[in-house]
């Protein structure tokens, strides 16, 4: 049976007003500062691959797979970004990523999205960049090192991320610490080995194919356009095959479901295309492939565009 993606991110109703004001004007100084940085980390050839893994992130996320309870998990990215492109650029390719799927897709509300960019984009780039890290210098240049502290950083990068969607739930007197935070956390536990088996799959490829990608910062080799052409072409399959995804909830929606706090959800203030269904299309399979390729096209677009103006605006 095909299905359309289900809706995954924070939205309007969930979090108070002040705290949805205070986490956008945090994302939006974070994600400032990430831009006049992002120059530094990529090398010249390098920036091609913001737009190619911006675009396999969005059309990874819309591969919702199944978890245990009724429940369904998906790709976040922020590991793999990460890894690959240093947390600035990694930052970028989330903001990216997110705000296409909230400003085009009606995936998590415009006051809501501050906190889904401080969730996403900021807390699961810096997990993962202290956690890989870490794990690097355990390994001293050793393989293990890449594939251990990928897990590693993509499974806690979920979990802490999720925790910190419970706190902002409790702050806004949502739903009480003591029962967001363990639902939360227990069912993010569950997600989060999928995302880390997801990137262990990504980096093995990589590694296996385009071990110069693991040196951020360096120039890649010659041949590089078609690596990126490759890529996006990946991306494209993965959207056409988002028809497959789970129809379960994801964790956030399962939790307020369970918790009884999923009727305060507003509803998105305009309609583009929402749910990832383009509007016109009767059959919904069609509409959701059509929908996430235009979504695939649309962020590879965005980052690569951002990606290619820091490249010739360096910082000071």
């Amino acid at each position: 049976m095909l299905y359309s993606p289900v809706p995954m991110h924070i939205p309007d109703g969930f979090l108070s007003t002040l705290v949805a004001v205070v986490l956008w004007v945090v994302s939006a100084i974070a994600v400032a500062y990430a831009l006049r940085r992002v120059g530094k980390d990529l090398g010249e050839r390098q920036v091609p691959l913001m737009g190619v893994l911006a675009a396999a992130i969005f059309a990874g996320q819309m591969l919702n797979f199944s978890v245990t309870g009724g429940t369904s998990g998906h790709l976040v990215g922020a590991a793999l970004a990460t890894i690959l492109l240093g947390p600035w650029a990694a930052v970028i390719v989330l903001t990216s990523v997110v705000s296409i799927q909230a400003l085009i897709f009606q995936d998590g509300g415009l006051l809501a999205l501050g906190a889904n960019l401080f969730n996403m984009a900021l807390v699961g780039v810096t997990v993962s960049y202290f956690v890989y890290t870490s794990l690097q210098k355990l390994a001293r240049g050793r393989s293990w090192g890449i594939f251990a502290g990928g897990f590693a950083a993509a499974w806690l990068s979920v979990v802490v991320a999720s925790l910190a969607c419970a706190l902002e739930l409790a702050i806004s007197g949502t739903s009480p610490a003591n029962i967001s935070v363990p639902a939360m956390g227990g069912i993010h536990m569950l997600i989060g080995i999928g995302e880390g088996l997801i990137t262990v799959g990504a980096l093995a490829f990589l590694y296996a194919a385009r071990r110069d990608l693991f040196r951020v910062g360096e120039a890649t080799p010659k041949g590089g356009a078609a690596v990126w052409t490759f890529g996006l072409g990946i991306a494209i399959l993965l959207a056409v095959l988002s028809p497959l995804a789970s129809a379960h909830p994801d964790g956030l929606e399962w939790v307020a479901e369970q918790k009884g706090f999923l009727d305060i959800a507003r509803g998105p203030l305009y309609e583009i295309i929402p749910d990832y269904t383009f509007p016109g299309i009767s059959n919904t399979a069609l509409a959701t492939i059509v929908a996430g390729i235009l979504g695939t096209l649309l962020v590879f677009g965005v980052a690569l565009a951002v990606a290619f103006i820091r490249r010739k605006r360096p910082t000071t």
